[in-house]
């Protein structure tokens, strides 16, 4: 549906005239208009109580996370490693590995009898 020029606005005045008389046409004209203003002032008042409500929740949500800070977890479970689907665990390091070779070669010192 297009625009409304001056020329459709006065057609549609003109069939008014012709179908309501002169008598009724200014009692139509008032209550379409209270009609018209009533509507705008509920669509104002709904849209006034919904940014209420949005501000109150969002003010309720800041003072929530204020005063009840989140607790750390008392027994923090450590993910286990997990190999992506075709990789190979990697050795540990040569230094670490000979080190344990040679803690586990260390000689028991035998005492004499006597």
């Amino acid at each position: 549906m297009g625009n409304l020029g001056m020329p459709e606005l006065m057609m549609i005045m003109f069939l008014a005239l012709l179908l309501f008389g002169p008598k009724k046409l200014p009692e139509i004209g008032k209550q379409v208009g209270k009609a018209l203003g009533e509507f705008k002032r509920a669509s104002n008042d709904l849209k006034r109580t919904i940014e209420d409500e949005m501000e109150k929740a969002n003010i309720s949500a800041d003072l929530k996370g204020i005063t009840d800070p989140p607790k750390p977890d008392p027994n923090p479970a450590t993910p286990a490693p997990v190999l992506a689907e075709g990789a190979v665990a990697q050795e540990k390091p040569v230094a670490e590995k000979v080190a344990q070779e040679k803690a586990a070669e260390k000689p028991v010192e035998a005492t004499k009898p006597s």
